[in-house]
């Protein structure tokens, strides 16, 4: 099958937006609009999850360790995957991760349904999510360099930003009208349909014939592979430590924002609802703009940029007494994380090595456990000097490390 077939609409003197330029690649478009249903139902269903676990035990603890169920496997298994993705062909791994979550999604909605679910049941299912992801998104992050060429992967990686963070918005508010429509079985129910749009993509999709892989080492030396090949490249250490240790300091805000609607800025529920969709409404634009833009900024300048706005706007938000002003610099701060984060995603998957895609960007799913870390700091500031105080000085340790990165790995910055 020839390159253009792939990597072009019919007609292809058509012009999309900057924005969205990666679109006119039919396998991208495929897994582009399969993400938009597949992950708007995967924030539907994680408010549809927590809602029934407290209806279950009334605990907060329990949503706790609902939380951790889905957290401990990430810690355990994301590594694996990422091995897994560069041993298999991406999109087969994929289609298994989806169809295995599909499963887990619709005996979920039938013991809700049935009235059979109990809180363990419960908990083993988030358990099988957890390993479920973590073979997923090393598998997804990595096959998007296969759906476009090469001019084009930062564009889609970027776009890719934008649609889950769009999901995050569009998720958890179908969520809510549907536990208060159709229930919570219903909602699960709806989840469960939604795998087969993003099946129905990944089955439509076409590749030229490729080669067998090569015959491979343990999985334990192809895991050592994959830090062996970072440690020989510190440019690639220092984007894979900037994907991660900033959410250590940074991301905890979201957590935060019941303290600050409920204390600070006194708005109630209705206010925390705002102040979330602003930070994502900010997200959803700082990654359109860096999708628009990859092309003819240096990312690496950008990256820097956006870290450095991350934590000063953080600081603006953490001090503010007044609604309208932590308004504003919620935009602020989702469009600047949001700019660091798709940049510096970007850099990494231009610039590693085909062989080691899938256990590089495997390693930046780490985050996802560090978020809770930094929400442990947070909490246990806020209860000795408050949240704003509290706030105020991890986002300045933020800013701090941005500086201090930028001043010591300044080949860095000029990455393209």
């Amino acid at each position: 099958m020839r390159a253009a077939t792939l990597f072009s609409l019919p007609g292809g003197s058509r012009r999309l937006p900057a924005a969205f330029q990666s679109l006119r690649h039919p396998n991208y478009r495929l897994l582009w609009f399969g993400s938009i249903v597949s992950n708007s139902g995967d924030w539907m269903d994680q408010i549809a999850l927590n809602w029934l676990v407290y209806q279950l035990t009334g605990s907060a603890v329990q949503l706790a360790i609902l939380n951790l169920a889905r957290l401990a496997p990430i810690f355990i298994f994301t590594l694996v995957g990422g091995v897994i993705a560069d041993r298999v062909e991406r999109r087969r791994l994929l289609f298994t991760t989806q169809a295995v979550a599909m499963v887990l999604a619709f005996i979920l909605a039938a013991l809700t349904f049935t009235g059979l679910v109990q809180i363990w049941m419960v908990l083993l299912i988030a358990i099988g999510r957890g390993i479920v992801l973590s073979f997923n998104q090393p598998a997804r992050q990595s096959l998007i360099s296969e759906l476009v060429p090469r001019e084009d992967l930062k564009n889609a990686i970027a776009l890719n930003s934008a649609t889950i963070n769009l999901t995050r918005v569009l998720g958890p508010s179908i969520g809510g009208l549907l536990i208060a429509t159709v229930g919570v079985s219903g909602a699960f129910f709806l989840n469960a349909v939604s795998f087969l749009a993003v099946l129905w993509a990944l089955a439509l999709m076409r590749f030229p014939d490729r080669l067998p892989k090569r015959v491979h080492a343990s999985m334990l030396a192809e895991l050592g592979g994959g830090f062996g090949y970072l440690a020989r490249r510190p440019t690639l250490r220092t984007l894979v430590f900037l994907a991660l240790v900033p959410f250590i300091l940074g991301m905890p805000y979201m957590t935060m924002l019941t303290v600050f609607a409920s204390d600070v800025l006194k708005v109630g529920g209705g206010g925390l609802g705002l102040l979330t969709a602003c930070s994502g409404i900010g997200a959803v634009a700082g990654a359109l703009w860096v999708a628009a833009n990859a092309h003819r900024v240096h990312l690496g300048r950008m990256m820097f940029l956006g870290l450095l706005a991350f934590g000063a706007t953080l600081v603006v938000f953490a001090v503010s007494p007044f609604f309208w002003v932590s308004f504003v610099a919620l935009v602020a701060v989702g469009a600047a994380q949001q700019i660091y984060m798709a940049s510096n995603n970007a850099l990494l998957q231009t610039h590693v090595e085909e062989e080691f895609r899938g256990r590089i960007l495997s390693m930046l799913f780490l985050n996802r456990g560090l978020v809770p870390l930094g929400t442990v700091i947070a909490g246990i500031g806020t209860q000795l000097v408050g949240v704003q105080i509290t706030s105020a000085v991890m986002a300045g340790g933020l800013l701090c490390l941005g500086l201090l990165i930028g001043y010591l790995v300044p080949e860095v910055r000029d990455l393209e």
